[in-house]
Order: structure tokens, then sequence, then C-alpha cells
């Protein structure tokens, strides 16, 4: 786990000090690798690295890494857990250290490109062919692992971070007035697209060549699994528990202290007791706790702790304490995010006790149909009647139960019967939306909104020849994977976990428990209740008092604090979003008194995304 950094330029670019460039993205990124530091410059290209060292933690790892022929040359974010068997399969290559890093290399000089297609892993990776002068990059399968560039005027650079980016004085500080309006509709940039004109994100499963300043990007996975030609063996537990027994074993590969996040919840629940039966006693685990019993989920992560007799650690979280955190959460946000603190605080705890790598429950709910969207996907199946209402007749129903029931669900409901036509491709976009197109309207001076980013990510998926064979509940999936969970969940925790030097490996993010859990009809997956197919397969895994008890997230009570502690501070923050030309001060203002109202149209999370909003534009200098 590191962090990499990249400058190359054509030779009729006009001459900079690209190594001084380099080496301010390399101390922007200081933070993912304490542990070394890397530069390697020839001609028109610059490479820099930083180390976190988790696997052979020798000075062979070293990077930028050459093959023992000279020819590549290799900076590398992540890991590659399969890189044993690899490295066995290619046992004829001259290996001097012990890493992953270099089983990369191998692959590469053995496959070229097609080397990804091979790896289990999570990772962002360049290759420069000082043969060929040709870079390839390539990022992983889940988008676990970030990966920025920019291209303009014949340079071309890239970075692990986009304030790494920023430091280098390549890319210019404009904004973007549609990625803004991303932004407000769902706390996130979606990818390849970022806050700034001239940054993009490489999309996860792809990869990029640049060649004397020509830039080529294409895919080379997609998500969406292939039908199966053989028989299916429906023994869907037996698969269920295999498929996530290998994914957990394949994240225990380390030679620096491990542990889990432990919530309570199903989720990283199961992966604590698979971490235990592989590993045996002596599990570390973390855990954040709550003064607010309601937000308090330490009860039920104790159960497991005790259960597996793991080293169990739990965060203790107060309004003061988090306020002392809360300014190096908000500096820790390499991109705005309206989420994101929670992952920061127990990424702290974690490292202050040691720990180096820590396994995470995220992916578990997209997966396998623990959100809500879910059954409201399968409540619009059995209502396809409802488009036989003429649409006008449907957006009157809307404008009544919005009359009646002034909240933001009842407000989502009328934008969903207002559609052309009511199905999941046309319910999901809005479901997802934290301030709903009129609001954004309002908050944004321009002429007409930008297109809904989500609603042409849903067309492309649904696009894909394999999609319309999927079961329902997986499209669901394929749209949580390709918006929320990549753009905001996984962003998030990257960027909180790194600030501290602390790898995150999430086993539900393996590529082969993916494409089995796509495949599993809806009737197997859930039934009774929510995830019920992930619960039964591990039932005898789990604590009885957790299989059934409410969902309750992983979340801060934000909603008391910017009420109270926080209220000085979120007032300011808009205040000075307010001063921004895009931006009307009116309708924030506006906002923010209904908030403190109480007004139920306005809930803490669509306030929270302009208080950080402000906060990293003035923070970056935007």
């Amino acid at each position: 786990m590191c962090g990499i950094n990249g400058i190359l330029h054509t030779k009729s670019t006009t001459p900079q000090n690209y190594r001084a460039q380099l080496d301010q993205m390399n101390l922007a990124l200081a933070h993912r690798g304490p542990d070394d530091t890397g530069a390697w410059v020839e001609g028109n290209t610059y490479l820099g690295h930083r180390r976190l060292s988790i696997i052979d933690l020798s000075a062979a790892g070293h990077q930028p890494m050459l093959s023992p022929d000279g020819r590549y040359v290799l900076i590398f974010n992540g890991e590659i857990y399969n890189f044993q068997a690899l490295r066995a399969e290619l046992a004829d290559y001259p290996y001097h250290s012990g890493t992953d890093s270099e089983v990369i290399l191998a692959a590469y000089a053995r496959w070229g490109a097609a080397c990804v297609e091979r790896f289990y892993g999570m990772f962002a990776f360049a290759i420069w062919d000082r043969q060929l002068e040709e870079l390839f990059l390539a990022r992983d399968r889940m988008g676990v692992k970030p990966l920025y560039y920019c291209q303009k005027n014949g340079v071309l650079a890239f970075s692990s971070e986009m304030r790494a980016l920023l430091a280098s004085g390549l890319p210019s500080t404009a904004l973007s007035a549609a990625s803004v309006a991303d932004y407000l509709r769902y706390q996130t940039v979606h990818a390849p697209y970022t806050i700034l004109e001239d940054v993009q994100m490489l999309l996860p499963g792809h990869y990029l060549y640049w060649s004397r300043g020509a830039l080529l990007t294409g895919a080379y996975w997609s998500i969406v699994p292939p039908p199966l030609v053989e028989p299916q063996n429906h023994n869907w537990q037996g698969q269920l528990r295999q498929a996530m027994h290998q994914a957990v074993e394949r994240r225990l590969i380390a030679d620096v202290p491990f542990g889990a996040f432990l919530s309570g919840g199903i989720d990283s629940s199961i992966i604590v007791a698979l971490m235990s039966q592989i590993l045996g006693k002596g599990v570390k685990t973390f855990t954040v706790t709550f003064a607010e019993g309601a937000y308090d989920e330490s009860p039920f992560a104790r159960m497991v702790a005790q259960r597996y007799q793991t080293e169990h650690q739990e965060i203790r979280l107060s309004p003061k304490y988090f306020l002392e955190l809360l300014p190096g959460a908000l500096d820790a946000m390499d991109h705005p995010s309206g989420d994101g603190p929670n992952s920061y605080v127990i990424s702290k705890a974690t490292k202050d006790a040691g720990i180096t790598m820590a396994l995470s429950g995220i992916g578990g709910d997209e997966l396998f149909a623990g959100y809500s969207i879910f059954q409201q996907a399968q409540s619009l199946q059995r209502r396809q009647w409802i488009n036989a209402v003429p649409q006008f007749l449907r957006q009157l129903g809307g404008q009544a139960l919005v009359a009646y029931r002034p909240d933001v669900a009842s407000r989502k409901i009328a934008n969903i019967l207002a559609q052309k036509r009511v199905d999941i491709h046309s319910a999901y976009p809005i479901y997802r939306q934290v301030l709903l197109d009129d609001q954004v309207r309002e908050l944004l001076d321009l002429p007409l909104l930008p297109p809904n980013r989500v609603v042409e990510q849903v067309a492309q998926s649904s696009a894909d020849p394999h999609f319309a064979a999927l079961p329902l509940l997986s499209q669901v999936s394929v749209f949580e994977f390709q918006t929320y969970l990549r753009n905001v969940l996984l962003r998030d925790t990257d960027q909180m976990s790194m600030a501290h030097a602390l790898e995150v490996r999430e086993p539900f993010m393996d590529r082969d428990l993916v494409a089995l859990a796509l495949r599993i009809p809806d009737v197997v997956k859930t039934g009774r209740y929510p995830k019920q197919l992930l619960i039964d397969a591990f039932a005898d895994l789990l604590p009885p008092e957790i299989i059934h008890r409410p969902k309750m997230g992983f979340t801060l009570p934000f909603e008391q604090w910017m009420r109270g502690e926080l209220k000085d501070f979120c007032a300011a923050e808009l205040a000075s979003l307010g001063r921004r030309p895009l931006f009307v001060a009116s309708a924030i203002d506006r906002l923010w008194d209904d908030f403190l109202q109480q007004k139920q149209s306005v809930t803490w999370s669509r306030v929270w995304t302009l208080v950080v909003l402000g906060y990293w534009l003035d923070k970056n200098g935007i």
C-alpha cells in the first residue's frame, strides 16, 4: 500500500522543472507511504513513489522498481493477493525480493497488458517501457485504489491523490460546474470526472496507454458477469461459504500486524468469524462507541469479540473528541465527500494501536441486498401496473403526497411518479440523490442543470449485453457498485485510512465472490428478511442476538452535533460557500435555516454536504 506519482512530457513541451514538481507530489503523499520514498528520472519521464511496507519489509521492495533487464520501471500502490501463485507460475523470472510488486513486473514481462486479467487484488500501478517509450497504467476491477490524471499541453501527470496533482502546479484549479451539480446531487463526483475541470479519474477495471503525447483508455473487465454455460451447482450457501472463506484468506497475507473493523453488524461479524477460523484466537478488532445510545452498536460488537476471543478495542467517541478530530478528518479529504469522518476516526485508533492493515465489511450490503432500495426495486417490479396511469395523473398524485407529508421520502416518491416510465432504472438515480434537482437549481447560479451522471451510468450499465440476464436484485447491485460504492464508500475509505498510513482490505470486493453473488437468483438471495442468503449461510458463526436486530449502519450522530457543538463551524463554512460566484447565498441560508428549524424537507446530510464542500475548496485554494 503506497502512493504513486508520475509526470511525462513530449520533447516539444515548454521546459519546466519537472523534477521539483515530482518532489512536491511525493511530499504531498508522505502520509500514504512513511516508510520509504523514491524517484526515477530519465529523459522526459519522471516517476515517484511513497512506500508503506506490508509485504517484504526489506529495502529490496524499494520503488520505483526496475526489471532485471532494465527495460521496465514500476511504481505500484496496492496489493496482489495471489502473487505467490503467480510467482510460482513465473518461476523463471530472476527475482530479487519477496514482494508482490516484483511479481507485477514479471507478469508484465511475460503477458504484457493482459497481466491485469490474472491479478486478484486492489491496485493502481504504472509501468514505463523504456524500449517502446510507452506508459501503461491500470486500476483494479472494483476501484478500491484511486488513480487521478491530468493531460494538457503535451504533459501527462498522474497520482494516487488529486492533492498531489495540485501540488505539482500542472492542473488549473478551475471548478467544474457539472461536477459541482453532481456533488450536490450525490455527495460525490462520479468517475471519470472530478470536482476540477483539468483532473480525471481512471475508471475501475480500466487501463491507460500514453506514448509521445497520445493517450488511450479502455476497459479490461466488466462487473456484469456473462451467463454460465455449464450446469450450475445450486448449493448456493455452500458456494457462498467457500467463496467468502477464500476472499478473507486471500487478504490475510501480510508481514505487519493486522486486525479488523468490527461494527457488530452482519458483514464485519462474518469477516471476524472467518479470520478467527483461519488464524485462531487473538484477532485484533476495533469498534466505535457513542454516548448517544441510538447510534451505539458496541454491545453487538462485544458479543462477536467475546465469542471469538478477539483482542477487542472500543473507541469512545464523544462530541468533544470528535470536534477535536474533525479538522484532521476534513484536511485528510483528498476529494470532497459528504461522508468519511467515521472512517477517519476508526482508522486513527487502529493505527494508534500498532495495526498497519485491517479488514473491513464494505460491500456486503451492496452485494447481498442489505439496503431498502433492493426491496423497493422488487416492489416497483410488482407494481408495473402503475405505468398504465397517465403521467400527468401520477404527477398530481405525487404533488398531493408532498402537500400532505412534506418530507424527503415523499418528495422522492413524487419525483419517481413524475418519470415517463416508473421502474428501477428511473427510480434508482432519484433514490440515491441527496439534494433533489429543484434544490440544486436554487443553490447554483446556472441557466440549466447539467445532465444527471447517475442517470447516465444506469443507462450505460443497462446497455451491457449480459445485463438483462441478471436477476433484478443483482441489477441494483451493479448500479450500487458503479455509483455509490466506488465513488463514495471506497474512495472515502482509501483517503481516510491512508491519512494514517493504514491499509484497508475488503473481502466483499473479491472478484470471484462478486461474480458468484451477481448470478444468484433473487428468490435465494433474500426473502423473509434482507440479506437472507448471507445470514443463513453463516448463521452458525454469528451470535443469535445480532442476526435479526434492526440495521443501524456505521454513522455518526451528526444531526445533534450540527445543531449543537458544530453549529458555528457549519455556519461559517456555509457562508464561505455562499460567497462563491457559482452559488446562491440566499438559497444556502434558507437551507440552513430550515435545518435549524427541523423542517422535514431538510436532513443533516443535505447540509453537511455543503459544509464539507465549502471547507475543502477553501483549504485547497480552489
